[in-house]
């Protein structure tokens, strides 16, 4: 598989602390990427760096060969990345098919951005809220809407920050079906400190620790590994599959 997206030493700092320290990291096209870690590991914020949320103090990342360390997030998406924060953004005010109608219509003309948002609206299972508002919807729906949203876009990279946060049992199922979903036409990195939820998801999963990468492979490789048991000790319970 070619490399879509390679960081070499990226990393920030701030003040005299080490947020995340010289990262090199690789994502193949196609895959679908975990990064998880305890609270504090540097996951969230290696994913800051990758979305544009914030700019390295060190380092660089490519994306298609192109630099994209240090550009905006509105830069970075016009690229082809499409990126979902933990808070929602979606059009409250609109409905639901105008919510991917307009994400649809981003990149695609009037006639294909319609034909586009319906047939969105059938993937995420929302045909029966069409004409619902998106203000109106539960929790789990609005992230739904936005992750259809992401899908209407047609990204060839998809950045996702803890897409289940909040979310009942069966909303979680869903959501990683959701993720599998978009998986198939994207490449996809999900920051996720839920387990079981990686679990459901599985692919290729890159544990951080203290700002850096402690160790990579499948679920079950990584659930094994006794530093990364170490280092969810008394944090989290690790489950095998």
């Amino acid at each position: 598989m070619s490399v879509l997206l390679q960081t070499q030493g990226l990393g920030v700092s701030f003040g005299g602390v080490h947020a995340v320290k010289a990262v090199d990291f690789t994502l193949h096209r196609g895959e679908l990427r975990c990064l998880i870690g305890p609270n504090g590991a540097g996951k969230s914020t290696f994913f800051k760096l990758l979305s544009g949320q914030l700019k390295p103090t060190h380092g660089s990342c490519h994306f298609q060969a192109e630099r994209i360390s240090g550009l905006p997030p509105h830069r970075i998406a016009r690229l082809g990345i499409g990126i979902k924060t933990q808070t929602p953004s979606v059009f409250d005010g609109l409905d639901v098919l105008e919510n991917l109608r307009l994400a649809a219509g981003r990149n695609q003309s009037a006639a294909q951005a319609r034909q586009t948002a319906e047939q969105t609206l059938q993937r995420i299972d929302l045909s029966e809220h069409r004409h619902r508002l998106v203000g109106d919807l539960a929790h789990g729906q609005r992230q739904w809407v936005e992750l259809g949203m992401i899908l209407a876009s047609k990204p060839t990279l998809v950045l996702l920050d803890e897409p289940a946060a909040g979310m009942t049992y069966q909303e979680v199922r869903k959501t990683a079906a959701l993720i599998k979903e978009i998986n198939t036409h994207s490449t996809v990195v999900v920051v996720e400190h839920d387990m079981e939820f990686i679990r459901l998801i599985a692919g290729t999963v890159t544990v951080f620790n203290q700002g850096a990468i402690l160790a990579q492979g499948s679920f079950a490789e990584v659930t094994q590994d006794p530093l990364v048991r170490e280092a969810y000790l008394g944090k989290q319970e690790i489950k095998h599959a």
